[in-house]
């Protein structure tokens, strides 16, 4: 029997690692199914929207909807680190701001929120992401 060295962070494996990015390629290839694939069926994205369902088909729709409403969203991943089973993200999600969202009028310029996600996987899954989107930057852009 092996001993475990207690003292070791595991690096995040190259499943997991994978696990992240095809998550952000969903949005850049416009398929939200992909979350079916690599979520656990009761994955929770903390904190929920408004009459948002808690599980992928929740953000799914979000998904589907943001498409509809700005056709050349896309998420940029700046950064991936963490450990085993734990990953942050610190990303930028672009669009062309060509419908109101949020109460914000349509600029019809390119605008950037900032992300920062934090996942846990089991089994190179997503089982939760907690995120923090800057849609304040949005309403400070809009006035630019």
């Amino acid at each position: 029997m092996e001993k475990e060295d207690k003292g070791v962070v595991k690096a995040l494996s190259k499943q997991e690692i994978d696990t992240i990015e095809r998550f952000y390629a969903a949005w850049k290839l416009k398929k939200p199914e992909v979350l079916d694939e690599i979520c656990m069926p009761d994955w929770k994205d903390i904190p929920l929207a408004p009459q948002q369902e808690d599980n992928p088909k929740g953000l799914q729709a979000i998904m589907k909807f943001l498409f509809e409403l700005f056709p050349d969203i896309e998420i940029v991943i700046h950064e991936i680190f963490g450990s085993h089973e734990r990953a942050a993200v610190r990303a930028s999600m672009q669009f062309t701001h060509v419908n109101e969202i949020m109460g914000i009028a349509p600029t019809n310029k390119k605008v950037t929120i900032a992300l920062h996600e934090f996942h846990y996987l089991k089994n190179g899954k997503l089982t939760h992401t907690w995120h923090l989107e800057d849609w304040f930057g949005l309403l400070m852009q809009s006035k630019q």
